[in-house]
């Protein structure tokens, strides 16, 4: 969030995609937060929680990718590690 707080504050430019994924986080966040509790069953209530929060997510995504790392391997989820690809949807050999 700083790095888009300092972006915006200092007027960097941000393309379409960029601009787009910066909604998009903050609008989820927004609404995540009308119903957000923390681990301890705590609501947010004020900046150290939001912290804490966002935290804590970033904590589950992260569980979450490991857990699907393990479970499909590091590749696109598809059965083709796309290290693999030159990008054209073909392995190379």
């Amino acid at each position: 969030m700083a790095l888009l707080s300092k972006m915006l504050s200092a007027g960097v430019v941000m393309d379409t995609n960029q601009r787009q994924i910066a909604l998009s986080v903050l609008e989820a966040l927004r609404e995540d937060l009308m119903y957000a509790h923390l681990n301890n069953g705590g609501r947010v209530l004020d900046v150290a929680d939001l912290r804490q929060y966002i935290y804590e997510q970033m904590g589950r995504i992260r569980t979450n990718a490991l857990v699907l790392d393990g479970l499909y391997g590091s590749d696109n989820g598809h059965g083709q590690d796309i290290s693999k690809s030159n990008g054209h949807g073909k392995a190379h050999s």
